[in-house]
């Protein structure tokens, strides 16, 4: 029983939890930020690519 208790009382699964929120936050951020600077990166690689050619 005191297994069983031990289990559900441990405090892993929020840390894990924690960790999934803080990856989901900067997942939303570097999507964001590459929407905003796409249009950016797209002129600077065909100017690479022109160049190139």
């Amino acid at each position: 029983m005191q297994k069983l208790y031990n289990w559900l009382t441990r405090e892993d699964g929020q840390t894990m939890a924690e960790y999934g929120v803080v990856l989901a936050v900067i997942t939303i951020a570097v999507f964001g930020a590459l929407a905003l600077l796409s249009g950016n990166i797209v002129t600077a690689l065909t100017r690479v690519a022109q160049y190139i050619q």
